[in-house]
């Protein structure tokens, strides 16, 4: 149970250091007097945005810390774990959370460094805050749903449900990723085939870049080429009196020369190598002239396979590289394209499977929540039967949805009938604030022997409903407390009798300073505030005697001390 919240410059709570015990405790006290900021207090430590707004005028922060009491701390410890804090010492949880001006903050668990993402986590293992607004949940097809699960004990179903429904939405996923919208790989594919017959009509190879440049220009000047070297070949061989012969002749002057002139025959074995040299330049060069195309038709092919190897550059390049490279991803894409036929095949039978043991626990789930249905609404209607809805029907049906959701296979319809011989409607059509704030209460009843949450507080959960309604609002929150530690804030008298422990919230103006004051009342002062909420500040002694009457009415049954 939460036994302690301490508040410090939080509003217009300059300091309150507040007890609560087990069973209900009622809060009341005039409009305006600051029962809000408690409810400001509590989400804070559950980890809801901070708003520096809310710091106390000249105060540079504000502070609220509680202390809980655990019977049980196991979820609780899980947490603090996973976050490597502190675990609970003797069943003690200690939250302490400051905002400063500037609009920082921090956040301590059991005395250590933590973060809001933590009191988030924490909140609904601890505390379930239940305000006005909150009623409007209740209308809500999503949160019915849940509550139903919760109700028929079926939250591991959904859980196995949800988790084959997340397979099966993953199969789904990769399937679009293979195939791609409708129409978009076919038309895909046929641009990788055009692709691939436009570079394959040409077929070009590593040899059609700068060897093929070098090939068109030989057969573009062909005749400048073999003109210029049968000019030079006539020179050095063929010709009248060429070069080779010179030397031939000059080599015979060296070795007479040398008979008297040694040095001589060093000269001719120079001459001797360039004559070499010489006769391996003249083979070289007709060899390579041999090789010289001149005819009109090899010129007209380079020209054509010139012009077909620039347009694939143009089109797939700029280079002869980038024009292969594309041709082999380009292949690559169409192969992965038919392996991924076979991947489409294989997808197909995953989804078919993964759909069938969606059904299978989908199934599984709507028989756990069909045999919860008429329990449920059983419970609820003898809940408000209790609370003023003396022959309401409140029936509870599944609908099949034309596809499976994330929840499951079917919708849930909360019905409501106030008076017998109404057509029963969807609860949302014809609930006013204060039935669906009754409607709520006696859900909570039913679920607070359900939920492992031991603290449930609702701010005037009995608004917009008086007089002997809101008796049977208090009566049945006294019975809620036998099962959850109840805080109620409250402006019905008549609910606020059957506390078994009673907070008033006051203000006060002093030093032109608004001060709230949070206290517990004795036996008299709580009479006192009873007759206030009956006739106002000024009530009379009959307005006092009715207050002690209703008191001891309420707690007849429990209290030890008679109240005088």
């Amino acid at each position: 149970m939460l036994s302690r919240l301490s508040v410090r410059n939080l509003a217009v709570v300059e300091s309150a250091e507040i007890r609560f015990s087990e069973g209900l405790n009622v809060i009341t006290g005039e409009t305006g007097a600051g029962k809000s900021v408690l409810m400001g207090a509590l989400r804070l430590l559950q980890g809801c945005r901070a708003d520096r707004s809310i710091i106390r005028t000249g105060a540079e922060e504000a502070t609220v810390a509680a202390v809980y009491e655990l019977s049980k701390t196991s979820a609780i410890d899980a947490v603090l774990q996973e976050a490597d804090l502190p675990l609970c010492e003797e069943g003690v949880l200690l939250l302490r959370r400051t905002l400063r001006a500037d609009g920082t903050g921090k956040v301590r668990i059991n005395d250590c460094p933590a973060t809001a993402a933590t009191l988030r986590k924490l909140a609904p293992l601890l505390t379930d805050i239940h305000g006005p607004d909150d009623n409007l949940t209740l209308l809500d097809e999503s949160f019915q749903l849940r509550l139903l699960t919760a109700y028929a004990d079926a939250l591991s179903e959904q859980n196995t449900y949800h988790l084959r429904w997340e397979t099966l939405r993953k199969l789904h996923a990769q399937m679009q990723e293979l195939v791609g919208q409708p129409g978009q790989r076919e038309a895909e594919m046929t641009r990788l085939r055009e692709t691939l017959a436009d570079i394959a009509a040409v077929n070009p190879t590593e040899n059609d870049g700068d060897a093929l440049t070098e090939q068109h220009a030989q057969a573009a000047n062909a005749e400048a080429i073999l003109s210029a070297g049968n000019q030079l070949l006539a020179g050095l061989s063929d010709g009248d009196n060429p070069l080779t012969e010179q030397l031939i002749a000059h080599q015979r002057t060296l070795r007479e020369l040398a008979r008297v002139l040694p040095e001589a025959a060093d000269w001719s074995a120079e001459l001797s190598e360039i004559q070499v040299r010489l006769q391996e330049l003249t083979a070289s060069l007709a060899q390579r002239l041999s090789l010289i195309d001149a005819a009109p038709e090899t010129l007209t092919y380079l020209e054509t396979r010139l012009g077909q190897i620039q347009r694939l550059r143009r089109r797939y390049g700029p280079t002869l590289e980038d024009v292969l490279r594309h041709q082999k991803e380009a292949q690559a894409k169409l192969e992965a394209f038919a392996d991924s036929d076979l991947a489409v095949e294989r997808l197909k039978a995953e989804i078919a499977h993964a759909s069938a043991l969606l059904l299978e626990a989908g199934k599984v789930l709507r028989s756990k929540r069909q045999a919860a249905c008429a329990l449920l609404a059983q419970a609820i209607t003898g809940e408000l039967r209790d609370l003023g809805f003396l022959q309401a029907a409140f029936p509870i049906t599944l609908a099949p949805l034309d596809e499976p959701s994330p929840t499951g296979l079917e919708r849930v319809l909360f019905g409501f009938e106030p008076n017998p011989g109404e057509k029963v409607r969807p609860l949302a059509d014809i609930a006013s604030s204060g039935e669906i704030a009754r409607v709520m209460l006696a859900i909570k009843v039913i679920l607070a022997r359900h939920d492992a949450i031991s603290t449930l507080v609702f701010d005037e959960i009995d608004a917009n409903i008086g007089g002997e309604t809101g008796r049977k609002v208090g009566l049945k929150l006294r019975q809620l407390a036998q099962d959850a530690q109840i805080l109620c804030i409250t402006h019905q008298p008549q609910a606020a009798v059957y506390g078994q422990h009673h907070l008033r919230v006051s203000k006060s103006v002093s030093g032109g300073r608004t001060q709230t004051l949070i206290e517990p009342l004795d036996t008299e002062h709580r009479i006192a505030e009873i007759a206030r909420m009956l006739g106002g500040e000024d009530f009379t002694p009959i307005t006092r005697d009715h207050a002690l009457e209703m008191l001891r009415q309420a707690t007849a049954c429990e209290t030890e001390t008679p109240l005088t």
